[in-house]
């Protein structure tokens, strides 16, 4: 009995990730055939508004799929209305009546699986294969949600998926951000630079903040928003309370977390993209390099003057001789709105007082939080505390 594979999502665009999954269901099911099904109108989630056609989504699938296994369908593109899946499989039912049917889904999909459309009739339709990682805390959840659904009757097989780690809205911000690395399958990412998808080409430079602000918000993890628009509106304030230029308080409050929703690894790939050498620091704790790779973006993609890229760069570590935007862009971050924490309200006070005392205070709040974690303190925030203190010592 041929045995075929049925791989659907909304391929946003198609990235190794996929057909690295593609090729160990291949070999672990022993699949003749692997349908790799991009959505029509994915009915789980909102496709974001730079999304390509389905047409280029499909075009960009069969690029990737290499392999003589791999066949890209259009089915859930051809049906009008969500791309629900108990639909999809009762039509490759039909078509392919002597087959086994696999039906690949990650874990969260798995784990979610009884509240989709219609799951028993998907269930009679195709066999579970569920990829997995072996993340902690991941396997327990799965067989316990395995034994539950065999209960009733469902066949599932485990499939173990070493991918390269890397979501299609992760690569959608590197592509943004001038960097893919090495995520994309051959081919793919000339098809997208040549039809300029996915932000790559656009010209940000010289935008207004009302053009800005949207793009940003997009680029953000949504629970960051409230923060970032938050630290931007502090950052007015306390540059109107210290003589700051405004605009580029609002400017650098806006961006300093541009590049935050990408995680360690993806910070490096973006340091790597622009070249930029690392410190032993750095390269331990890849998580604080969003200020960093913030700031390179600042300044390569939106065309940020010097004073902003600097604030942006030191707004988590802080410096030795900080400038004026510099301290405030650091305070406001750690007191905008948002912040709850003890000790803040004495920050928000102190930053309309004496924002060089404000600034002290954070560091040695952020000082004492990362000892008690067991982290280093980075040489940037030992120098700028140090600073501090010998500009206290001058001026007594």
């Amino acid at each position: 009995m041929e045995r075929i594979g049925i791989y659907g999502g909304s391929f946003n665009p198609p990235h190794i990730g996929h057909i690295q999954a593609a090729q160990q269901a291949i070999r672990t099911l022993g699949l003749g055939k692997l349908l790799l099904i991009p959505a029509g109108i994915p009915p789980h989630k909102v496709m974001p508004g730079n999304t390509p056609t389905g047409e280029e989504r499909l075009e960009m699938l069969r690029i990737a799929a290499v392999e003589e296994t791999m066949e890209v369908c259009d089915i859930e593109l051809k049906r009008e209305g969500p791309s629900y899946t108990y639909e999809t499989v009762e039509q490759l039912r039909l078509r392919f009546p002597d087959a086994e049917l696999y039906l690949l889904m990650g874990t969260d999909m798995f784990l979610s699986f009884q509240t989709w459309k219609n799951p028993q009739r998907i269930l009679d339709c195709v066999t579970l294969a569920v990829m997995y990682r072996g993340e902690k805390g991941e396997s327990l959840k799965i067989a316990e949600k395995k034994a539950e659904m065999e209960g009733l009757g469902a066949k599932i097989v485990l499939v173990e998926n070493k991918i390269t780690a890397i979501s299609s809205t992760q690569l959608r911000r590197l592509l943004a951000f001038g960097c893919s690395g090495a995520y994309l399958p051959q081919g793919v990412g000339d098809y997208i630079r040549e039809r300029g998808l996915y932000d790559v080409g656009a010209d940000w430079k010289g935008l207004s903040m009302e053009e800005l602000e949207p793009i940003v918000i997009r680029l953000l993890n949504p629970n960051r928003v409230n923060h970032v628009l938050g630290c931007r509106d502090t950052a007015v304030e306390l540059a109107k309370r210290w003589g700051a230029d405004v605009k580029d308080a609002a400017r650098a409050g806006l961006l300093h977390d541009i590049t935050k929703a990408l995680d360690g690894p993806l910070q490096l790939t973006l340091c790597d993209g622009y070249g930029k050498i690392l410190s032993d620091f750095s390269r331990k704790y890849p998580k604080t390099l969003h200020a960093l790779t913030g700031s390179l973006v600042a300044e390569h993609v939106f065309g940020e003057n010097e004073a902003v890229v600097s604030a942006i760069a030191s707004h988590t570590t802080g410096k030795a001789d900080m400038t004026i935007l510099e301290k405030i862009i650091y305070v406001a971050d750690y007191m905008e709105p948002c912040r709850n924490f003890p000790g803040v309200e004495e920050l928000r006070k102190l930053a309309f007082e004496d924002i060089d005392a404000a600034l002290k205070l954070g560091l040695e709040m952020t000082l004492e939080h990362l000892k008690k974690q067991g982290n280093e303190v980075s040489p940037e925030s030992r120098q700028a505390l140090a600073w501090l203190k010998k500009q206290e010592l001058t001026s007594s």
